[in-house]
């Protein structure tokens, strides 16, 4: 008896251990998703939307929905894209959700047109309005996982920093500016700028970047061709209004793109309204409006074409009334102003003019009116959303409910049978008008 005692006394705590085990296996959440990390376009629904958020320090996910053109093709791109985003030292994993099959998660997370795309960063979401060609997305997220403020200790390094940054973000570079300077600010316009420092560059540099003498912050559009540099001072309010008027170029072609970023700048709008803005005349009118532009940096100028941007252009409601090229500054909200006596621009000597519309509206010398149009907010979100597509798909089943019961209680056969005949040919108008004439506006490329 004793030996079986000694034989069997280790058991028990084993015999406990694995009941122990298989009970916390049996009652472990199902909740634990695994994703593959392989570049592959990963397919979200419900289950693991928020796991999938949890699991990546970088996500960018695509809200799409299957009846949707824009979200056709853009699919190729994200599958090109995601690869060699999983590729990076900090990898961007591309993701996608029918946020048409799952409403719930496209209301939570705002989705008011297809495809719409986030990016999440350790969690926190942020609209992705870049480009959407696989290439140019790319560059563009590359700047999400980038530090703060590069390091460039070489006149290659600078070149190669500002090839990789790309055309979509305005670049500063910080010549003999210690990082300390501008790491906040990096921080807080990350999304929207790149930032970096220069601890060794050459005479060359310096006669390439027009700086002569450091500390030097000297800002770039490369879209634009444009750059300024500023020598400080390097403290307070000063450096930031630099960072923040260079976020934009000195003027700004207003279209689709350019009027969500105006959303941001709290400035007023210098708009010079042009019949259309690639003619010589109106290349050299640009000239001149940035030269002006560089002089009141208070101010944001604008230009538009009618052939560019023409439902734009007639919520102003002027163009009837004046002669083209028309100056007028616009409160971005609902009112604008015209300056007495320089509405329109001549063909000659238009600095001399647009000094004069410059001064007439700082002197108060303006009339006050009121677009015809939304506001700025309004005419951004002016465009078809999902939610105006449900309501039309609402409306109509409704007036087709209602004829059904008409048909119903005149008790016809052959009338029923017309009617459902009208019926199925009403849901093919009514599908066909807001899937395949669906307009994202700022949602497309």
């Amino acid at each position: 008896m004793a030996t079986h005692r000694h034989r069997t006394k280790p058991l028990l705590p084993l015999l406990i251990w694995v009941w122990a085990r298989v009970w916390s296996l049996s009652f472990t959440p199902a909740a634990s998703h695994e994703f593959p990390t392989d570049g592959t376009v990963i397919e979200l629904d419900e289950s693991n939307f928020d796991s999938a958020i949890a699991a990546f320090d970088y996500i960018l996910v695509d809200f799409y929905a299957p009846w949707c053109g824009h979200c056709k093709r853009l699919s190729p791109e994200l599958d090109a894209a995601a690869p060699i985003l999983a590729g990076l030292d900090k990898s961007v994993v591309i993701a996608k959700i029918n946020a048409d099959k799952y409403r719930k998660l496209a209301t939570k997370h705002e989705i008011d047109g297809f495809p719409t795309l986030k990016i999440f960063m350790h969690g926190i979401p942020v609209e992705y309005t870049g480009p959407r060609k696989a290439e140019l997305l790319v560059r563009f997220l590359k700047k999400f996982v980038a530090p703060d403020v590069s390091l460039l200790e070489s006149d290659s390094a600078i070149h190669g920093f500002v090839e990789a940054a790309g055309t979509h973000f305005p670049i500063f570079i910080g010549f003999g500016l210690d990082e300390s300077v501008i790491v906040e600010l990096a921080i807080k316009y990350k999304k929207k700028a790149w930032f970096s420092v220069a601890k060794g560059f050459s005479e060359d540099i310096m006669v390439a970047y027009d700086f002569d003498k450091v500390p030097a912050l000297v800002s770039l559009h490369p879209k634009y061709k444009e750059q300024s540099v500023f020598y400080g001072p390097f403290e307070g309010q000063f450096l930031e209004d630099f960072i923040r008027q260079n976020q934009l170029p000195l003027t700004v072609p207003i279209n689709p793109e350019t009027l969500k970023l105006l959303t941001n700048d709290e400035r007023k709008i210098v708009l010079t309204i042009m019949e259309d803005e690639t003619d010589e005349k109106s290349l050299s009118l640009i000239k001149i409006l940035r030269a002006a532009a560089s002089a009141n940096r208070d101010l944001v100028f604008g230009y538009v074409g009618v052939k560019q941007f023409e439902e734009f252009v007639d919520t102003f409601d002027i163009t009837r009334s004046f002669k083209m090229p028309i100056m007028l500054v616009w409160d971005r909200n609902e009112d604008y102003h015209l300056v007495v006596g320089s509405e329109s621009l001549e063909d000659e000597d238009q600095g001399s003019q647009i000094s004069r519309f410059l001064e007439g509206y700082r002197e108060g010398r303006t009339i006050e009116k009121r677009i015809s149009g939304p506001s700025l907010i309004g005419f951004i979100n002016s465009l078809i959303s999902i939610r105006t597509v449900y309501l039309i798909v609402f409306i109509v089943a409704v007036l087709m409910l209602m004829l059904y019961m008409s048909s119903q209680s005149a008790d016809v056969p052959q009338t029923r049978r017309t009617q459902a005949r009208d019926e199925g040919g009403d849901r093919s108008a009514v599908e066909s008008e807001s899937h395949g004439g669906y307009q994202p506006g700022d949602k497309e490329d």
